[in-house]
């Protein structure tokens, strides 16, 4: 009897410690967008937090990453990780947004995350960035260093987050230069636009020829395109450059990329899963811009020889001003609503 007993009280022990061990090492699930954790882009940056979380924070070793190419996979991810007891699910991209939407309800017990859209339910961390701030910051970089005062820009799909970012990229050049000549061009109106680098490089090609010597690019994958046409050398008075997106993308073609526009994509997925560990993770809305490094430009070993002293000091003059408000940025979201 003294056995049985002392028995069931080393299996209580065992069992409380795997509860407290579960609790201090969460599982955490995401879902990747069709274009996948190579894109060198938006997913990349999500990745690479993931992983960097996987090694540096006590989560769980079976936190798991899929990407979803279709639909029916995102389903399928969702179902799976709910029945898998993820601490939280995050999904990630703009491409995933309306299929998640549909799909949250159903499930209110579970935590999600949804980078890069707003989904208004009670158990969701919806994470947005201020494009527009960043933007308009690029585009005062690309006018400032124009040889030819005419720049362009390349979208990938053509929804609102993508005129979001030309709005503030056109207003952020005319800002530096009111005469400057701007050209626009979208890859797609279909998802396959995020994942076209051939038909970004016709656009991009076309834009140079007219007379663009800086161009940047709000593409995802397809943004590969223009950095291949830029760095062509046919007939080209000034040379051309092309501007990166979401992530650092200096280094992918050096002294060819001028700078990239930045979302703090990494590091807002650690500071989430951090937030889950500590038990201090909440839901609603949560933006993140220049003033707290959601949005920035990069300035790194590749491309610090391209920017004089002068230079820096009016970036950093004009992001200043746009944190501070003193430059008002267009915002196309709330002009589209009016």
């Amino acid at each position: 009897m003294k056995n049985i007993i002392t028995s069931i009280f080393l299996l209580s022990i065992t069992l409380n410690t795997q509860s407290v061990s579960a609790a201090i090492n969460p599982k955490i699930c995401m879902i990747l967008d069709k274009a996948g954790k190579d894109d060198r882009s938006f997913n990349q940056a999500a990745y690479e937090g993931f992983q960097t979380a996987l090694k540096t924070l006590p989560i769980s070793k079976e936190s798991k990453v899929i990407d979803a190419k279709e639909d029916t996979q995102l389903k399928q991810a969702i179902r799976s990780f709910t029945k898998s007891n993820c601490a939280v699910i995050f999904s990630i991209g703009i491409n995933n947004a309306d299929a998640i939407k549909a799909l949250i309800p159903k499930y209110p017990e579970q935590k999600f995350v949804v980078i890069d859209s707003v989904i208004n339910e009670n158990n969701v961390r919806s994470i947005i960035y201020r494009e527009d701030q960043g933007a308009f910051l690029i585009g005062a970089i690309a006018a400032m260093k124009s040889k030819t005062n005419e720049i362009g820009f390349i979208g990938g799909m053509d929804i609102p987050l993508i005129r979001r970012f030309e709005t503030a990229y056109i207003a952020g050049a005319k800002y530096i230069n009111p005469k400057i000549k701007v050209f626009s061009g979208y890859v797609g109106i279909s998802i396959e636009a995020w994942n076209n680098p051939t038909k970004a490089q016709e656009l991009a090609l076309s834009q140079y020829a007219q007379g663009a010597d800086i161009i940047f690019h709000a593409a995802g994958g397809s943004g590969l395109g223009v950095f291949n046409a830029a760095e062509k050398k046919d007939n080209l008075k000034y040379k051309k450059y092309a501007i990166g997106c979401d992530s650092n993308q200096n280094w992918i073609k050096p002294g060819i990329v001028l700078t990239s526009m930045t979302k703090g994509v990494t590091e807002t997925v650690i500071d989430t899963i951090q937030s889950v560990i500590d038990d201090k993770f909440s839901t609603g809305k949560n933006s993140y811009g220049l003033s707290n490094g959601g949005v920035d430009w990069a300035l790194d070993k590749y491309n610090k020889n391209l920017f004089t002293n002068k230079d820096l000091e009016k970036i950093k003059k004009i992001k200043s001003d746009i944190i501070a408000e003193k430059i008002q940025v267009p915002d196309y979201y709330k002009e589209a609503k009016n």
